[in-house]
């Protein structure tokens, strides 16, 4: 009997102390997690980033605000990114936004091209066309469910377009041709752990309703933590109300229900919180980095289930037609395809290092000869000769030594001319090969160019919204807020076990 009573009250300590600070940390997770799992909803709204710690702050042109820019004329071009459309004409930045729907998240633009006279925008949100000096920016109807866009591109007369999943092809701009890619040689019905995990943490791996269910699984964490502290907070209470000599009899009833809440919702829930927890837990290093390049099998009748050999794969594109091939940037490497695109596609021999978190820059320098950059640097990539250099050091790439990023964390690039060319750090900002001087970003740019909902809730998600609190261990803040999670979560259901099972032994039989 002592060594139960002694195991009880080990379980409830590590219940109650843990519980009090991982209460709020979880109210946190949900509310974020429920934005992230809906974000078209949310798309519309944003937060100012003067409200938000000073790493989310632009300066120079940092935190992928360009992507790219397209020269208009000798005088003029655009800027486009995070920050949306942007035109400069000498000294002068104006706004160049026009006709986008309400929210930085809905002109989140990943690529521009020029074809027959009009502009056209690859956003998250679908594809956009515009005059290229007036009007407005006009959504264009394009005959896919789901419209986030990754790439366009010009091939001979035919505008590409590429989502995650197809190409798209247009020889008018209006009518597309909805294009699926052969599957690539010695294909494997496959995908990553890292993708498997991700969905399974957001439920998406069901589809709607597996979403709505996570979303449950939210609001189920917060009831448990608001019933768990009011549980903390009631002998408290009732201690300065019989100092005063007032009636308990009130609190004692809301504190027996709260607790049976708290129970009850725990126990039939804890299963699922203990996967969903897991899962989240392996979705940032460093628990990330053991399992970043694992492949699993597909899970039948899941979302990711797909006929369709690059569901969810396809990241850049382009045509070469030097090689008369395209070349594709996606989750499983680099790959060529033939015109037609009806042989199977072959993977390159040769490839640049990319991040897994995408090619961000695949710009043609030369026949058959690319820059190519992410997170994982800037690179020199001659197709022909099958050689690599990093674009900085001239020499071949170098092993990042287990981190997951480069010194030199490529958002953007573009070419102005011959003489000027300009590559974008995410975390510095706007630099010129050539080493030319920075534009300042205006301030109508700064108070144009919020944080959406989304990317907000997605910070507070990961934790990084703490770095300038905890410096570079906040990168423990995800594994070990679900360790945490998941000790009160068994040390609870461990207690109500203890406390149902006697419960049980004590009823009379009948």
């Amino acid at each position: 009997m002592k060594k139960k009573n002694k195991s009880l009250k080990i379980f409830r300590k590590l219940h109650k102390w843990p519980g009090i600070v991982i209460a709020v940390l979880s109210i946190l997770f949900a509310l974020s997690g429920i934005v992230m799992n809906h974000r078209p909803l949310f798309s519309k709204v944003d937060v100012s980033r003067r409200l938000l710690p000073s790493d989310y702050h632009y300066k120079n042109w940092n935190l992928a605000a360009v992507r790219g820019g397209l020269p208009i004329d000798s005088s003029q071009f655009l800027l486009y990114g995070n920050i949306g459309v942007w035109q400069k004409n000498g000294d002068e930045i104006r706004d160049f936004n026009q006709g986008f729907p309400k929210g930085i998240d809905q002109r989140k633009i990943y690529q521009i091209r020029a074809f027959q006279n009009k502009l056209y925008a690859a956003t998250h949100f679908g594809l956009y066309e515009r005059a290229q000096t007036k009007g407005n920016w006009q959504k264009v109807p394009i005959p896919l469910k789901e419209e986030r866009l990754t790439d366009l591109f010009i091939k001979q007369d035919s505008l590409m377009v590429l989502s995650r999943h197809y190409l798209l092809k247009s020889g008018d701009g209006k009518q597309f041709e909805v294009v699926q890619l052969p599957k690539p040689a010695n294909y494997k019905r496959e995908t990553s752990l890292f993708t498997t995990l991700w969905q399974l943490h957001s439920g998406e791996l069901f589809g709607l309703p597996g979403k709505l269910f996570v979303d449950l699984l939210g609001l189920v964490t917060i009831l448990l933590s608001v019933t768990g502290l009011l549980h903390f907070f009631f002998p408290k209470i009732a201690k300065r109300r019989r100092e005063k000599k007032k009636d308990n009899s009130k609190l004692t009833a809301t504190r027996r229900l709260n607790l049976r809440w708290h129970n009850v919702v725990g126990y039939v829930f804890i299963l699922f919180l203990l996967i969903n927890t897991t899962a989240g837990m392996f979705l940032r290093p460093p628990l990330l980095i053991p399992i970043a390049n694992s492949k699993v099998g597909l899970i039948p009748g899941t979302h990711l289930d797909n006929p369709n050999p690059w569901f969810d794969k396809l990241r850049r594109a382009t045509w070469d037609a030097h090689l008369n091939r395209y070349l594709l940037s996606t989750s499983d490497g680099f790959f060529m395809a033939d015109e037609k695109l009806e042989e199977q596609l072959i993977p390159m021999p040769v490839q640049p290092p990319v991040s897994v978190m995408g090619c961000n820059v695949l710009e043609p320098i030369g026949p058959a000869q690319y820059l190519v950059g992410s997170f994982n640097g800037l690179f020199i990539w001659d197709i022909r000769k099958q050689v690599v250099l990093d674009a900085f050091s001239q020499q071949p790439p170098q092993a990042n030594s287990g981190r997951p990023i480069s010194d030199h964390m490529v958002a953007g690039y573009f070419e102005l001319n011959a003489q000027e060319h300009y590559w974008f750090d995410y975390s510095r900002g706007k630099l010129s090969f050539e080493g030319k001087a920075s534009w300042p970003m205006p301030q109508e740019v700064l108070d144009k160019s919020p944080l959406s909902l989304w990317n907000t809730a997605l910070e507070v998600h990961t934790g990084r919204i703490f770095e300038h609190l905890l410096g570079p261990f906040y990168i423990l803040y995800v594994p070990l807020s679900g360790l945490c999670l998941m000790m009160v979560l068994v040390s609870g259901f461990l207690i109500w076990w203890k406390a149902y099972r006697k419960t049980k032994k004590q009823q009379p039989k009948s």
